[in-house]
C-alpha cells in the first residue's frame, strides 16, 4: 500500500492559481529551479514576482529535463492577488522571455497539486529522418539520417501498451518508489521526413520517454529486434534498450487531471 501524499493547502486568506505553460527548452536547464543553471521554473517566479511584488514559488506538474520543451506544462502557485485570473497569462508573458510563454490561468481548490494530482501525461518526441538536418527545426526535433523500418517501429510499440513494470525503462538517477506505470497510446505517426511518436501514460520514470525513443529508433534502424520492448519489459534489464534519444525531440504535450475535466 503506497504512503498517503501529503498535499499542503493553500494558505487562508490566498487562493490557488494554476497555469499552463509552454517553452522552447533550448536555453534552459530544464523545468526545476537549480543554483548554478537558470531554469524554466526560475523565469516563470521571476515573472511573478515583479507582477505580485512579492516572491511567488510555483510547482511544476513534471520536472523536464535541459533542452526539453513543454506545449502543455502545468504549474500552480497561491497568491492573495486580485489580479484577474484570465489576465495572468497577459501580464506575466510582458514580464517573461520570448521563449517562454503563459498560456492560461485558473482557479483551482486550495487542496488541488499540479504535481500529484496528475491522472495522465502525453508526450511528443519528434524525428526528422533525412539526410541533412532542418535548419529551421533543428532544436525541436531529433536528426536521423539512417533509413527506417516504420511498419517494424510501429509493430514494435504494441509490446508497451497496458501496465507493466518498466524498470528497465528508467535512467540512473531516478528515484521512483514504483516503477509500474500504464501506457494507454503508443503511436507512430508519418510517413515522410517528418516522425512524430506519440506516448500517453499515468505517469512516467526518469528519462523514460527518450528511452523509448532511442529504442525505437535503433529497431528502426535494425539494430535492436521488434521485441526489444517485450524483452526489457520481462527481464527488467536496461541493457535490452536502445540509447537514450536527445532531448531535443521530447515535448510535454499535455497533462491531464480527472478533477478538473481535463481529461480528453
Amino acid at each position: 500500500m503506497m504512503e498517503p501524499i501529503y498535499k499542503e493547502p493553500a494558505l487562508p486568506g490566498t487562493h490557488r492559481v494554476l497555469l499552463t505553460i509552454s517553452y522552447d527548452g533550448t536555453a534552459y536547464a530544464g523545468w526545476q529551479r537549480q543554483t548554478n543553471a537558470v531554469a524554466v521554473q526560475q523565469k516563470v517566479e521571476e515573472a511573478l514576482t515583479a507582477l505580485t511584488g512579492r516572491f511567488t514559488a510555483i510547482t511544476g506538474s513534471s520536472r523536464t529535463d535541459a533542452g526539453v520543451h513543454a506545449l502543455g506544462q502545468r504549474a500552480h502557485f497561491d497568491t492573495d492577488s486580485r489580479i484577474p485570473v484570465d489576465k495572468y497569462p497577459f501580464a506575466l508573458n510582458t514580464h517573461l522571455p520570448n521563449d517562454i510563454r503563459v498560456l492560461a490561468g485558473e482557479v483551482v481548490p486550495s487542496d488541488f497539486h499540479a504535481r500529484f494530482d496528475t491522472v495522465g501525461k502525453l508526450y511528443t518526441y519528434r524525428i526528422h529522418n533525412a539526410p541533412h538536418a532542418s535548419a529551421l527545426y533543428r532544436n525541436l526535433c531529433a536528426h536521423v539520417p539512417q533509413k527506417l523500418d516504420k511498419d517494424l517501429m510501429r509493430e514494435s510499440l504494441t509490446a508497451l501498451l497496458g501496465t507493466h513494470d518498466f524498470a528497465a525503462f528508467q535512467a540512473a538517477g531516478g528515484t521512483a518508489k514504483t516503477t509500474v506505470r500504464t501506457i494507454e497510446q503508443a503511436e507512430l505517426k508519418g510517413e515522410g521526413e517528418d516522425l512524430t511518436l506519440l506516448i500517453l501514460g499515468n505517469g512516467f520514470l526518469y528519462n523514460m520517454v527518450r528511452i523509448i525513443a532511442g529504442t525505437l529508433l535503433d529497431i528502426g534502424m535494425h539494430r535492436l529486434s521488434a521485441q526489444a520492448f517485450q524483452q526489457a519489459i520481462l527481464k527488467k534489464n536496461r541493457l535490452l534498450l536502445g540509447v537514450t534519444a536527445p532531448a531535443c525531440g521530447l515535448e510535454l504535450t499535455e497533462v491531464y487531471y480527472r478533477s478538473l475535466a481535463m481529461m480528453g
